[in-house]
Parts: structure tokens; C-alpha cells; sequence
């Protein structure tokens, strides 16, 4: 399946590619298999790539004087390279605790949409979600497929301060704080373990179109997890998913 997209400069080095504007993971599979395509050209005025919910960003080295030309060459890319669905992605198993000492807005939301708290974390947990993107903060997952019970608008006004690993939902996105920030969000638990690592190759582990869920764990368990994340010995529990 291919898309009507849209071609915009942004700045004077970078060109936007717009799919439309709805979160879609056959839009995120279009994007990410455009982007795959674009690397394998090795295009050396090309720096950089980045996905989001429906679009790509290109960035150049250099001043793209011919916008064009350059609109030109992406599109025979686009229609020339036919997607297959032969990706390789990774679900990822993240331990979460929703003991009250973490999920400090379990109560608000339970009253704002009417089940009680332990079901609001079976319905979490439950789920199997997709990582759109990652952005906001380094290592922050934008995370789709939260079940439209759980939707709920974000905060009015945002918490000042939110701690490092709070899992959270907002309207109808789910996604975890690698670090301590501000945050509009409804926090509902806390991972103990470390989402962005600078001192790693790859600093963070996820990327578009991997797929996460949420496993529980008690309070203990959830400290154990943290000393041995601390000691550098902890390892993410993962399986390789055909695309």
C-alpha cells in the first residue's frame, strides 16, 4: 500500500515528508520501510532521519538549493522501492509496579472513568504496544495501542517534576519517562529499569516499530531489579518478532 504524501521544506537543510494524520501502524511500516530504502541509498548528503507518528524528517549537510530535485529523487525512491512486510522487530518485556507509591494518579483516574484500580492495571498490562517513535526526551517511547478505556486527557497543568521510569497514558498514547522532567501525563506506575544510557553504543535499546508490554511486579521485586540495573547486570527480557 503506498500514500498521497506531502513534501515540505523545514528550514534550509531539511526536507518534511507528511503520511496522513492519524496514528496507523501500517502508516508507521510505510515510514519506517521509506526510511529503510533512503539508508540503503547512501545518499552522503544525507545526516540524518527521523520518524514520528505520520512523518519523516531528512536533514543534509548542506543548504538544499534545488528542493525539487531533491522532492524528485525521494519520490522515485518512495515508488520504485515496493514495501514487503520483512522486517524484523523486537517485543520487549517491561517490569512495572503499580504499588500506590508509584501510581499516583491511579485513584484520579479511576474516578475520572469509572473502574477501579486493580482493573485499570489488568487492562495495562495487558496490552501489546507499539513504540511510533521516540522523542520528547532522549529515550522517551511514544507507545501506541493503549485500549480506549484507559483514554483519558492529560493534565491541565503538568507536574513540575515526574520521576525517572514513571509509566504513563495520556489521551490515547501510553509511554515511560527515562528521566526525571516535567511531564503532562497520568502516572499509573514505575520501571526500575534504564530506558536511555549514554555510556552504551546504543543508548537506547527500543526503535520505531518494536513492540512492548508491561509485566507486573511487586515493590520488592521492582527494587531488586533496580540494584541489579545499577550494577550493570540486569538484561532486558526480549523475543524477535517477524516483522
Amino acid at each position: 500500500m503506498s500514500f498521497q504524501l506531502t513534501f515540505k521544506p523545514y528550514g534550509n537543510r531539511s526536507i518534511l515528508i507528511e503520511w496522513p494524520s492519524i496514528i496507523s501502524e501500517t502508516i508507521l511500516e510505510d515510514i519506517i520501510h521509506f526510511k529503510r530504502a533512503i539508508s540503503e541509498k547512501k545518499i552522503k548528503s544525507i545526516v540524518e532521519l527521523k520518524t514520528a507518528y505520520n512523518s519523516l524528517l531528512i536533514s543534509y549537510n548542506t543548504v538544499c538549493r534545488n528542493f525539487e530535485n531533491e522532492v524528485d529523487l525521494l519520490k522515485s525512491i518512495y515508488n520504485s522501492s515496493r514495501f514487503h512486510n520483512d522486517s524484523l522487530s523486537v517485543l520487549w518485556k517491561i517490569p512495572v509496579c503499580y504499588d500506590d507509591s508509584f501510581g499516583i494518579d491511579l485513584k484520579d483516574i479511576s474516578n475520572s472513568i469509572g473502574l477501579s484500580k486493580s482493573d485499570i492495571i489488568k487492562l495495562h498490562s495487558n496490552g501489546i504496544y507499539t513504540v511510533y517513535f521516540i522523542g520528547f526526551l532522549p529515550g522517551f517511547l511514544y507507545l501506541g495501542g493503549l485500549v480506549q478505556s484507559l483514554y483519558v486527557p492529560r493534565k491541565s497543568t503538568p507536574r513540575l517534576n515526574v520521576e525517572k521510569g514513571s509509566v504513563a497514558i495520556g489521551g490515547n498514547q501510553a509511554g515511560i519517562y527515562p528521566n526525571e522532567s516535567p511531564g503532562g501525563w497520568h502516572i499509573i506506575g514505575n520501571s526500575p529499569i534504564s530506558f536511555f544510557d549514554v555510556t552504551k553504543k546504543i543508548p537506547c535499546f527500543a526503535n520505531s516499530g518494536d513492540k512492548i508490554v508491561f509485566v507486573p511486579v511487586s515493590f520488592k521485586e521492582h527494587q531488586n531489579i533496580k540494584i541489579s540495573v545499577e550494577a550493570g547486570v540486569y538484561n532486558i527480557e526480549s523475543e524477535a518478532m517477524d516483522g
